[in-house]
């Protein structure tokens, strides 16, 4: 039962760390720390079926109060701003298109 404590705790680490990093606006190094708990979180979740009655009574709170922890701590986390789309500039200097500048595509076949 030790490891999978500590496999428990191991994930409570990285949100704590995902906190901190959350205070100091690290929203990207916060993801990470989220992410890899999440991972810990996944592999104990797998381990359940083979855990015995006892392990269960002791892992299953402890996993479901780290898995609040994790959601609350995300929750905190702002959505990625995706950048924005610009209108095409048009540049003064260049008169034609490439094709329009090639006029009959200067001898060249084009391509199939």
């Amino acid at each position: 039962m030790d490891d999978l404590l500590k496999l428990a705790a191991d994930a409570g680490h990285d949100i704590s760390n995902a906190e901190d990093a959350i205070e100091e606006g690290a929203h990207g190094t916060a993801r990470d720390a989220l992410d890899r708990a999440a991972d810990v979180l996944a592999d104990l979740r797998a381990r359940w079926p083979d855990m015995t009655a006892p392990e269960r009574a002791v892992v299953g709170p402890s996993a479901k109060a780290v898995r609040e922890r994790l959601d609350a701590a995300a929750a905190r986390i702002p959505a990625r701003q995706t950048l924005s789309q610009a209108p095409v500039e048009v540049d003064p200097e260049q008169e034609d298109s490439p094709e329009e500048a090639a006029g009959d595509g200067g001898g060249i076949a084009p391509p199939l």
